[in-house]
């Protein structure tokens, strides 16, 4: 059962290790919508197109939770579910459909970062190491013991869709190595510690907007933790010319300098190398941006079109 990109590597990856895998489950019209739209993070060959490849039939139902589609589920006589990037919540009577329940391939060290975007959240948060946990899958979202972990560092410029792609491959490895356990009995599941529990909520396209308030160290996180979806951006306003939206596709916490206002722009450096822009605490070095109806630019070739001037501020909500 998946939908989004990341499951890609373990669903071929289990089709590759020879398990018997009788159907796709996968959302009706989702996979092309957040592919053209990027927020899968990477692109890839596509779940309905690696199940046709290999012979296995798809299945969309608009709600797995329907009477019907659990008598589906049923007919299928499955030992197990897998899960990974799907898109819906299953109730118990889908999770018991199964022989052995459902397994979820969830992005991050549980119980840290419970929810929708954990890859996200890992960099805003500033966590220096995440990884792929491997559930037995419950009614209560992302709780279920963990019976699989792996590890992997967070690299210092690394961006949610560089993150991703590379837990994806975590994940196929995983899954093949949990699925063998438990087919073999040799699974042992660890109860997650309910007071380390932190959320990650879904992403929108407004928590893009970057709010100047906030420190540079975490807006230099936030970022890299909004590519490739929705992209982080702000409001250039300019004197006697209208606001201009920026997306921001490079920026970095400069180790000196502010003292201005959040969202005031300070004189740019000689080079025109960076747009240093106020926090409330330091300064957040913009590298490339993106005006509205152009292409990416870094930022020299910005100013060189548009020269800064005293007064210019960034704001949020255009």
């Amino acid at each position: 059962m998946g939908t989004g990109t990341f499951a890609e590597p373990a669903f071929s990856g289990l089709l590759a290790a020879g398990h018997d895998v009788p159907c796709l489950v996968t959302q009706p019209g989702k996979e092309k919508q957040s592919n053209a739209r990027g927020s899968t993070r990477q692109t890839g060959e596509g779940m309905e197109a690696l199940a046709a490849r290999h012979g296995v039939p798809v299945w969309r139902p608009v709600s797995i939770n329907a009477p019907e589609s659990v008598e589906r589920l049923e007919a299928f006589a499955a030992d197990l579910l897998v899960v990974a990037a799907y898109g819906q919540i299953l109730k118990p009577e889908v999770l018991g459909a199964a022989k052995l329940g459902g397994i979820n391939l969830h992005a991050s060290l549980l119980p840290r970062h419970r929810g929708a975007a954990p890859v996200a959240w890992a960099i805003a948060s500033g966590d220096t190491e995440t990884g792929v946990s491997v559930i037995r899958m419950t009614p209560a979202l992302d709780a279920g013991e963990v019976i699989g972990v792996g590890k992997t560092p967070i690299g210092p410029d690394e961006t949610a869709g560089a993150l991703e792609a590379r837990l994806a491959l975590i994940a196929a490895d995983l899954a093949v190595e949990s699925v063998g356990n438990l087919a073999s009995g040799t699974v042992r599941g660890i109860l997650q510690d309910q007071s380390l529990v932190t959320r990650a909520p879904k992403l929108n396209k407004l928590m893009g907007d970057l709010d100047w308030e906030k420190d540079a160290p975490f807006l230099a996180r936030w970022v890299r933790a909004m590519q490739p979806w929705p992209t982080a951006y702000t409001t250039l306003h300019r004197q006697g010319q209208p606001p201009l939206r920026l997306l921001v596709a490079g920026a970095e916490a400069l180790p000196s300098g502010g003292g201005g206002a959040p969202g005031e722009i300070q004189r740019p450096p000689a080079d025109l190398a960076h747009l240093p822009v106020c926090c409330s605490h330091g300064v957040l070095a913009l590298k490339v941006v993106q005006p509205a109806g152009k292409g990416a630019m870094t930022a020299a070739a910005f100013l060189r079109g548009r020269p800064w001037a005293q007064g210019d501020r960034m704001a949020r909500g255009g």
